[in-house]
Parts: C-alpha cells; structure tokens; sequence
C-alpha cells in the first residue's frame, strides 16, 4: 500500500484484528453457535475473512516487499473458487460473489501496484496504477458495502445482548470494506 506510514500500519491492526476474530470464529466446533445446516457456510465464510484480513494487513505494510505474482495467487486462486461455488450453487451466491470481489481486487491492487513499481515509480508515488475505471468501480461498490454494512451494524446496536454478539462480525466485514476503500484510495 502506498501513502502514509501511519496510515497503512493502522489499517493493518484494523484488518489483522479483524482476520484474529474470523480465525477464532473459524475454530469454535459447529455445536457452539447456529444451526448444523448454517455452520459450514459460516466456516467457508469466516475462513474467507480470515485470509482476507490478515492479507490486508500483510499487503498494508509490506505489499512490495512480496512479489505482485504471490499476491495475486493467494487471492487469485481463492476468488476463482468463490466464482465457481457462486455459479455452481444458488445458496449465499451474493455473499461468495461478494469475496469473490474482495479476492480479485486485492490480486487486481498487488498486480497495478507491482507494475508501477517495475516502471520506477517511487513509494510515494505510485497514484495513478492501475485502470482508473476498474479502481473507480472497486472504490463505489466498497464504499457502498461499507456504507450497507454500516448501516446493518447499527440496526444490531438497537437491539439487546444477543444482536450486539451479532454485531461483532459485522463491525469485522465493516472494517475490512473500510480497509479495502482506504487500500484502493491509494492507488
């Protein structure tokens, strides 16, 4: 990520906190919380997170340090397989096309950023990688996810003990549509 020091370490403690709660979430047994039925879609969820959380934080504060082609195989391959099971099966389609989304367009910033890297761009100079148009796209559907997300966390907040537990994974998908907006403004 390009910009501020400051600015990519918070967002890496915002998005590895967020990636730690989606790896407790991903070890607690099926038993514990939901239903049966409910719970390998959660895990499938919790472990999309997870990775997307911690790479977030990982590319914050270290994305040129790691070569563009690693980045964009460690969320290529995963949004390739959310594509698949998205189109394979009608249930939670949104939700898998939704980190489907997340997948590529962090495999989409590591590639635009690696390039104007290889053109000699300095750090703090790499405004303007990528296609503008494409990143435009990336920022309104983050930034309208982050505001729908918003939104469903504070009808929870209005709620009692059980809605403010739910609230918690929906602060984390918040937090991570956040960090995805800042991610691509730097581009």
């Amino acid at each position: 990520m390009h910009g501020p020091v400051l600015v990519s370490w918070l967002l890496a403690v915002l998005t590895a906190a967020a990636g730690g709660y989606c790896l407790t979430r991903l070890s607690r047994s099926p038993c514990a919380t939901g239903t049966a039925a409910h719970r390998p879609h959660s895990h499938e969820s919790d472990a999309a997170e997870a990775l997307m959380g911690f790479g977030m934080a990982a590319m914050a504060v270290s994305g040129s340090a790691v070569p563009a082609a690693v980045w964009a195989w460690v969320f290529g391959a995963p949004a390739v397989v959310f594509v698949l099971a998205a189109a394979s099966a009608p249930a939670r389609r949104a939700h898998r096309l939704h980190h489907a989304i997340g997948g590529l367009a962090m495999a989409y910033m590591a590639l635009a950023m690696g390039s104007a890297a290889g053109q000699g761009h300095g750090h703090h100079h790499a405004a303007g990688a990528g296609a503008p148009l494409l990143t435009g796209a990336l920022l309104l559907y983050f930034g309208g996810y982050s505001l729908w997300a918003g939104s469903r966390l504070l009808s929870t907040s209005a709620g009692g003990l059980r809605t403010a537990t739910a609230g918690l994974p929906r602060a984390c998908r918040l937090s991570m549509g956040i960090g995805m907006f800042a991610m691509l403004l730097t581009m």
